[in-house]
């Protein structure tokens, strides 16, 4: 489907840089802007290496303005860092304090608005130095700066984007890599950036609206008439019935995997689309790091190299204990970091197709720049089941979602329970208890009432696919628990929303209607989180580590940024080391915009 231009385009061509995305962000003129795809990336093919502006040192000047790319053969405006999209590379070395100047220079009449912001996701710093507008932060004026200055405590793969507004969803991201103090505990010969977004034509506030009236507009892949048949066939017409009538309850298909998807996103890979080829080269028999960073608004990318293994040393910035896998599942916001070893070829696909599989982005390793293999086809469509939410304990016949096989219908409604809500709670309620706050609540449409903590679980659509995939029980720090403590309280949130009215939040409440969660300064809480939706959420609270913890209760791994699949259950303990006000989120862009988002305030005790 094509949309008009942004308001004002035109008009604006003239006075403003240009980002090529069909020449991997490369500068143009603005006639090159205007071409179409196809003749630009024949005219331009050397501007396809991808290559990011790395900026490094202790001393960062960086200007937020309006850049025009052309992803699709139409030009758009997007919000870029010295004209860049992605921003550039910060590279900066644990134990330094750094200092960024940072100024709008967003022109007037901008849709992307009159303020701005740069929070630098997964740093441990002051609040007033988080960069979340309305909370310990005022944001940045059209035509002011703001000096960032902090102490970096820690190394590792980290990324920057804009808390203001759609900004993020139109171009304000970039990579962060800290170098540290001692070596790393693994060796390498050479590295590349893997820096995944989603790119949109829309105008973000146009979307975000599109998804209020139509939440299910990307599905386009609803079971049909001929499904209907089919499943009689394989499954039996009772059940058949029965499993249609449980769907039609809970108001969604089990198609509905990913809210927005590539039949509006164009998917990039360090600004490049596939007809671009992002290249990274490598020498034969060279240890080459990638350091992936998710930097989409609303995308899980499943991530491999056909050919070769990847073995993860780092998650969210945090050295792990090796893992040796041919695929891995990335959520928004989250960073891995992988070596491979690439030999016996002069070019390998790095393949990102979404979690929907409507889709992918693919670049390559190659000797030399230009080359490229074969990419993959997009593997069969996945399909949630009854299990998949938390409504069925069967999970021991392979892949319920992807294969269809048959699982019990939901229970039904129970009295005194939400309307919605029956099929997951009923007579099976016992299992889980809720908050009050979601009974008879218009904005929760579901409730899982068998949740499992999935540590063990690849994910949807990835269960049985002949590859051996990481899953969150494999990553164990390189520490043991940090800080020791048994955690002296437990709180218990759980992720609810309404899929027709795309209405996100925690315990049934929106961030408008919520109160500040409050820890005492030094305590150390359990975080327990219930997924009572059908969607995936990645969860990340600002300014505190989230140590995430096994099935039995023990240290597992630190991130900074916690998946929830649906019908979750997970828990993690966080310190409250950090005084000030901060922001806990879902990092689905359009969530948190919807209201799944909360404010945590660490206060001195009385």
């Amino acid at each position: 489907m094509k949309f008009k231009p942004y308001p004002d385009t035109p008009t604006h061509l003239s006075r403003r840089r240009f980002v090529q995305g069909l020449a991997c962000a490369g500068i143009v003129t603005a006639a090159d802007a205007m071409l179409p795809r196809s003749l630009l990336a024949a005219a331009r093919p050397s501007l396809g290496s991808g290559a990011m502006p790395v900026l490094k040192g202790t001393e960062f000047s960086l200007s937020i303005g309006e850049s025009i790319v052309n992803y699709t053969g139409v030009a758009r405006p997007a919000i870029t860092v010295n004209n860049s999209l992605p921003s550039p590379v910060l590279r900066w070395k644990e134990g330094d304090t750094v200092n960024l100047r940072v100024s709008n220079d967003l022109p007037v009449g901008s849709i992307h608005g009159d303020h701005t912001s740069i929070h630098w996701h997964g740093i441990i710093l002051p609040a007033n130095m988080d960069g979340v507008p309305g909370l310990s932060f005022d944001g940045i004026a059209r035509g002011e700066s703001y000096h960032y200055r902090f102490e970096v405590n820690q190394s590792g793969t980290y990324w920057y984007h804009s808390h203001s507004g759609y900004q993020e969803q139109g171009g304000l991201y970039g990579p962060i890599i800290i170098d540290p103090i001692k070596p790393h505990p693994f060796s390498f010969d050479r590295e590349h950036i893997v820096f995944l977004s989603d790119w949109t034509d829309m105008d973000p506030a146009q979307l975000m609206r599109r998804l209020k009236k139509r939440s299910d507009y990307d599905n386009y892949s609803k079971r049909t008439v001929a499904d209907f048949f089919r499943d009689v066939e394989r499954d039996g017409l009772g059940y058949t019935v029965d499993d249609r009538k449980a769907w039609g309850k809970m108001r969604m298909t089990p198609t509905d995997l990913s809210d927005v998807n590539a039949n509006t996103y164009t998917y990039l890979m360090n600004g490049c689309t596939t007809l671009a080829n992002w290249n990274g080269t490598f020498v034969p028999g060279e240890k080459v790091l990638l350091r992936f960073i998710n930097g989409s608004a609303m995308t899980y990318f499943d991530v491999r190299i056909p050919g070769l293994k990847m073995t993860v040393v780092a998650a969210d910035g945090q050295y792990v204990h090796p893992v040796s896998v041919d695929e891995f599942r990335i959520a928004a916001a989250e960073t891995f970091d992988v070596l491979v070893e690439p030999s016996g070829q002069d070019a390998f696909t790095v393949f990102a197709q979404d979690s929907g599989r409507t889709g992918y982005v693919a670049g390559t390793l190659a000797v030399r720049p230009g080359l490229r293999a074969p990419i993959p086809e997009l593997d069969p469509r996945p399909l949630l089941s009854m299990a998949d939410m938390g409504h069925d304990h069967d999970m021991s016949g392979g892949d319920h979602s992807m294969h269809g096989a048959p699982v019990e219908p939901a229970a039904p409604a129970a009295a005194g329970t939400s309307e919605h809500a029956g099929h997951a709670m009923g007579a099976m309620a016992g299992m889980v208890s809720h908050p009050a706050s979601e009974t008879n609540n218009p904005l929760v449409d579901m409730q899982t009432m068998s949740p499992t903590h999935k540590l063990d679980d690849p994910g949807i659509g990835l269960r049985g696919n002949d590859r051996e995939v990481l899953t969150y029980s494999q990553l164990k720090s390189l520490f043991e628990d940090p800080d020791g403590r048994e955690p002296s309280r437990e709180i218990e949130l759980h992720l609810t929303g309404h899929m027709e009215k795309f209405a996100w939040s925690f315990n049934g409440v929106k961030f408008a209607q919520a109160e500040p969660l409050r820890l005492n300064y030094g305590e150390r809480v359990r975080i327990v989180l219930v997924n009572d939706t059908m969607m995936s959420h990645p969860i990340h609270l600002h300014g505190l580590w989230s140590d995430v913890e096994d099935a039995d209760g023990n240290f597992m791994v630190r991130k900074h940024t916690v998946d929830m699949p649906p019908g979750s259950k997970r828990s993690y303990r966080v310190r409250a080391d950090a005084l000030g006000r901060w922001a806990y989120h879902c990092h689905l862009f359009y969530h948190m915009e919807s209201g799944m988002f909360r404010e945590v305030r660490v206060e001195e005790s009385a």
